[in-house]
């Protein structure tokens, strides 16, 4: 079963954000993890191993190179080192997407991969995905998109 598709059984879910968040980027030490904890994380730099983690749930050529180029991820790697702080906003910019998609579609992957790849008008004929990797403001764009149809808005 795939973090996306723990979705479909929310009582097993966690119940706050970060903690949803950390299973989707296969984060370790989370006992306590908050939202303060969790923008920390973020501000020192994600793990490398977080952007894999995002490419299992979505395809790897999906993330890799768009999220972070694969030249800086060979570095990082190799380095040893966490993401930079913007790599990190972005990897978690596009978990919140797939936090909040995954609760909208309850784990039915197919669904999400369609509404992910499909284009939408409402993003000007991108899918949610293409959006939601080319900056933090689209994955907010489609965090919107997805809330305004949780809400009953017509989308």
């Amino acid at each position: 079963m795939t973090a996306l598709e723990a979705y479909a059984d929310p009582p097993c879910l966690p119940a706050t954000e970060p903690l949803r968040l950390a299973r989707l980027l296969d984060l370790d030490k989370t006992e306590h993890l908050d939202e303060v904890e969790f923008a920390r994380r973020v501000a020192a730099g994600l793990p490398v191993s977080t952007v894999p983690a995002l490419g299992r749930l979505v395809g790897r050529s999906r993330i890799e190179g768009r999220v972070v180029s694969e030249a800086t991820l060979h570095r990082h790697r190799r380095s040893g080192t966490a993401l930079s702080r913007s790599h990190s906003e972005r990897v978690y910019g596009l978990a919140r997407v797939l936090d909040a998609v995954g609760r909208a579609f309850h784990g039915d992957t197919a669904r999400i991969e369609s509404f992910l790849n499909r284009p939408h008008p409402l993003l000007d004929g991108e899918s949610p995905l293409e959006m939601a990797t080319s900056s933090s403001a689209g994955a907010n764009a489609v965090l919107n998109l997805v809330w305004r149809a949780e809400a009953g808005v017509a989308v």
